[in-house]
């Protein structure tokens, strides 16, 4: 019994000290090659609704990235979106032309995976109607891909917003509206 519990004694010791070693060979060149810091970006959005009645979409927003990493950051995105209605495919009960305008609270998670300038992102929140008060608020969700340099960052992504009214191919009233849009902005260290 005795050889036993040393032997597995042993065996712990061993493993703790090829874990330590591990993670600090692993945590020394982070901290001396990356500086990790915050950044703050201020763009514009353009997107096309894929969902009548809307058509267009225009925004602005502005975000905050905390960098972990030279390749991965944290972000926390609010702003203002409008979808615009198009005339002929108003809402039935509603009157035509009446666009649906939220604020925007999204979480997510930015991986550069080419050069350090090219990157896949993955932001989750909620969309808060702010002009069409039937809307109320809405789960959103938004994959992006996109290209930054030191302080022009320009992207491609999809928003869908779960519940929001739209109109299904039937005619019928829906839920689930999404768009399609391209996002410019300036950034820079803070």
């Amino acid at each position: 019994m005795k050889t036993t519990t040393k032997f597995k004694t042993v065996l712990l010791v061993a493993i703790a000290a090829l874990f330590s070693n591990t993670t600090s060979a692993q945590e020394t060149p982070t901290a001396t090659n990356y500086d990790q810091g915050f950044r703050l970006g201020v763009g514009v959005n353009a997107g096309y609704a894929t969902n009548d009645p809307y058509k267009l979409a225009l925004g602005g927003d502005v975000r905050l990235q905390y960098d972990l990493s030279k390749r991965y950051s944290l972000t926390a995105t609010t702003g203002y979106t409008n979808l615009f209605v198009s005339q002929s495919d108003a809402i039935p009960g509603q009157v035509a032309g009446k666009d649906l305008g939220f604020i925007p609270a999204k979480a997510g998670f930015k991986a550069f995976i080419w050069d350090d300038q090219f990157y896949v992102m993955g932001e989750a929140g909620a969309a808060f109607g702010v002009s069409n008060k039937s809307n109320g608020t809405s789960l959103l969700l938004s994959p992006t891909i996109g290209y930054a340099t030191k302080f022009v960052d320009i992207s491609v992504h999809y928003e869908h917003y779960s519940d929001f009214a739209k109109i299904n191919n039937n005619g019928a009233t829906g839920k689930g509206v999404g768009q399609v849009g391209v996002r410019l902005a300036y950034g820079f260290k803070l």
